[in-house]
């Protein structure tokens, strides 16, 4: 991404891990292997997500010092981890829940949609010399994407072991995006 602005060593380093996180996660996600069925490819794009979610923990992990954000940063590895595990386990039983044309072209438009919205806004995020800042400003669209994709995907005929699993990337990252924005507040001119 083009950066407009001077930023300190420890910034500049956060930001192009940040650039190289995003640029796999949008790869992984457009060009994942979509088949006839919704529930495969809901999970073929989630999971490159969800892997993009983890790294940039790991990457705020590395230079921030507020234990809130870290605290946060590690639930979100150790919850993603565990949804990816249990998508993979599930995605061969998934792959047998096919859908008609007509669903996978409306499924497949919308989630589109989400995902060219969720890649500008993460690409677009407001930067500053504030990590914390920067690492909430590009997860609460990371996040949205991920609730506006999991609620797409409940409207069609779906796998019946993929439902809990939606239901729980919209209940713990509508908490999480909540968290978040609180934190950004009590961060001021962050």
């Amino acid at each position: 991404m083009n950066r407009s602005c001077n930023f300190s060593n420890v910034t500049n380093d956060y930001l192009a891990f940040y650039d190289c996180i995003l640029c796999d996660m949008i790869d992984g996600m457009t060009h994942a292997d979509l088949s006839d069925s919704i529930s495969h490819n809901f999970i073929t794009q989630m999971i490159p997500h969800h892997e993009g979610a983890i790294e940039m923990a790991r990457n705020i992990l590395k230079y921030t010092t507020n234990i809130p954000l870290q605290n946060l940063a590690l639930r979100i590895i150790t919850e993603q981890t565990d949804s990816i595990s249990r998508m993979r386990r599930i995605l061969s039983k998934c792959d047998a829940v096919h859908n008609c044309k007509d669903d996978l072209c409306r499924y497949q438009t919308r989630t589109k949609k989400i995902m060219k919205t969720m890649f500008c806004e993460m690409k677009q995020a407001c930067t500053s010399n504030c990590v914390n800042g920067n690492f909430i400003r590009e997860m609460v669209p990371h996040h949205c994407g991920a609730i506006a994709m999991s609620e797409n995907t409940l409207r069609y005929c779906i796998c019946s072991d993929l439902i809990p699993i939606l239901d729980e990337i919209i209940r713990s990252q509508k908490r999480e995006v909540r968290t978040m924005c609180c934190m950004l507040q009590r961060m001021g001119n962050c």
